[in-house]
């Protein structure tokens, strides 16, 4: 069979990278349609993924706009001449890909917000693939599993360490430090929506650099580093997650790394203006296991960020906590395999279920806020 995946932002590298490589192991004609975002290519390079790239996008909100027809020109000849049997995404591009050359679409997706996505995507989807914790119905075509996207890369079956990120980052076997995280708030589902300010951002290093090194990986690279307390995380991004697994603490206020934090059994904290009653479902789930911190109060954050460093216990507690809940979750890598090799038989897939809903709403409803009872 002949695959065809999206990797539009970095997230996506991580998220398929063993299903490509399974698949390609087996036979199969796997590929990789990506966008130059951020580190997206570096990482495609780091781990030798077949890739045609689609066009560029940068970190500003007008960034996409201004590329997006370049973008479709590109993503509807490369899927033409590829005629795959399958497609795979997380949006729009991968829907209408599928529905120009006439190709079932598997949507894998985990973000509420996006609404407009949600809305021109899911008419051109055969499949929706989300986590159980996920608030919205999206419909007949909804289907759910235990754990989250990122556990595609970050369950136990799927995750093996590098094993010498501290040496590359110059840091001591036993030097305590804290990654901290900032977001650049440029895509089209963060209007309106933002973060740390700039002082905020200078004082958490300040703060948190009386207690343990700090490093700093800055998205819109606003913050001028040489004036601070702090280094910048200056690893291949390939090896962030092992960065992660060691620190003792990440803050953020960005989304997808508070996740990996918390299935590695870091302590983390994130703090943007989601959090609150309507967040995200993956993060309200997260922080009911007690991984993840879900602060919207800066001095909250300050607090929490240097109570969990003074905590000696902390360690073992996260680590306890991950192991119970990751012994829950499903390897998300064998589900997309399986769907990828025999998509008729969906239904039958391990780990993989249909969202079941006593209050089934359209996804008009869904869209405007409902959430699952």
């Amino acid at each position: 069979m002949k695959q065809l995946f999206f990797t539009n932002t970095p997230a996506h590298v991580h998220l398929y990278k063993h299903a490509v490589r399974r698949l390609r192991e087996a036979g199969h004609d796997a590929r990789i349609l990506a966008r130059d975002y951020g580190c997206t290519i570096p990482l495609l390079e780091w781990y030798d993924l077949p890739y045609e790239t689609y066009g560029y996008c940068g970190t500003s909100k007008f960034s996409l706009l201004r590329n997006v027809v370049d973008h479709y020109r590109n993503i509807l000849s490369s899927a033409v001449r590829f005629d795959p049997d399958l497609v795979f995404g997380m949006g729009a591009y991968a829907a209408h890909a599928g529905a120009v050359t006439r190709t079932p679409v598997v949507l894998l997706l985990d973000s509420e917000p996006t609404t407009l996505d949600h809305r021109i995507s899911a008419p051109f989807a055969d499949a929706m693939l989300t986590p159980s914790a996920f608030r919205k119905d999206l419909g007949e075509k909804h289907y759910e599993f235990p754990g989250f996207k990122e556990s595609a890369y970050l369950h136990p079956d799927a995750y093996e360490p590098a094993g010498d990120v501290r040496a590359r980052l110059g840091l001591a076997d036993d030097e305590r430090f804290v990654l901290l995280r900032f977001n650049a708030f440029g895509s089209h589902h963060d209007v309106g929506k933002g973060g740390f300010s700039p002082a905020q951002r200078r004082e958490l290093v300040k703060t948190l650099a009386a207690e343990a090194t700090v490093l700093l990986s800055d998205e819109g690279d606003a913050v001028d580093v040489a004036t601070l307390p702090a280094r910048e995380f200056d690893c291949h991004p390939a090896l962030l997650h092992d960065a992660l697994a060691e620190a003792d603490l990440l803050v953020a206020d960005t989304q997808t790394m508070v996740t990996e934090a918390a299935l590695l059994g870091t302590p983390a904290i994130r703090s943007n203006s989601w959090v609150g009653e309507d967040d995200m479902g993956n993060f309200l789930e997260l922080e009911r296991r007690g991984l993840v911190r879900n602060l919207r109060s800066f001095d909250d954050v300050l607090d929490a960020a240097t109570e969990l460093l003074a905590d000696e216990d902390a360690p073992a507690r996260w680590a306890e906590r991950r192991e119970r809940f990751m012994a829950e979750t499903v390897n998300l890598t064998d589900v997309i395999v399986d769907v990828a090799t025999d998509p008729e038989s969906i239904d039958a897939v391990p780990g993989l279920s249909r969202r079941l809903s006593t209050d089934r709403t359209e996804l008009a409803d869904a869209e405007a806020g409902a959430t699952r009872p």
